[in-house]
């Protein structure tokens, strides 16, 4: 499973891509606004710090503003991905961008149909948004299970990008039904390497180790 983190913070990104264990970024409006910088800058900032994937969404809602906000997105640097909503407009343009090889994004994914609609459109990712189903009590990982499903049926290229996640528990769950990548908030992804018995374990050994008066340097 690949792991996205879910920040436009680039101070979090440079920490996580020194772990080695980052994959790429994803980031949205919401994202860009809490950061108080401009959308283009933050873009460029993240893409030299990863040679991973970057999601930049676009802010047009329809087919023509859309394309023309990708055209500017895909300058920035070449591990841009478009991000799209996931509507008629938003899969043309999906199909579009496709075609011209540029990666997409299609976001906001609440349902199975959505999902195959959008591999149909040649969407690099699906971001199925599984934390807001969860929130009206809805099954947020039958879906990705349910994804996972209809795209090995026929093939389909398309990645599961796993969005919304709140928890640990549902990056292990992710993973258990076939996600492809996992994109998370910095906390919880740190959170992912955290174990009481892993510090607990840790704690012994090091009071063991100081009673030796050794040194290994």
């Amino acid at each position: 499973m690949k792991f996205f983190v879910d920040t436009a913070d680039t101070a979090e990104i440079r920490d996580l891509e020194a772990t080695g264990l980052l994959d790429g970024v994803t980031t949205n409006p919401s994202l860009i606004a809490k950061s108080g910088r401009d959308f283009k800058e933050v873009i460029a900032e993240i893409c030299q710090i990863t040679k991973g994937d970057v999601s930049a969404e676009v802010a047009a809602t329809d087919f023509d503003g859309m394309m023309k906000e990708a055209a500017e997105l895909v300058k920035i640097a070449d591990n841009v991905v478009i991000k799209l909503p996931l509507t008629l407009d938003g899969l043309k343009a999906c199909k579009a961008l496709t075609s011209q090889g540029h990666k997409t994004n299609v976001t906001l994914c609440f349902s199975a149909n959505q999902a195959l609609l959008a591999a149909k459109a040649g969407a690099t990712y699906i971001s199925p948004f599984i934390g807001r189903l969860d929130d009206i009590n809805m099954d947020g990982m039958e879906l990705i299970a349910e994804i996972r499903t209809i795209y090995d049926n026929y093939d389909f290229k398309t990645e599961i990008l796993a969005a919304s996640i709140r928890t640990p528990n549902h990056v292990k769950e992710c993973a258990l039904v076939g996600a492809d990548v996992a994109t998370i908030p910095p906390s919880t992804l740190k959170a992912l390497v955290k174990h009481p018995l892993t510090d607990k374990g840790l704690e012994t050994f090091l009071a063991d180790w100081a009673k030796t008066g050794q040194k290994i340097v």
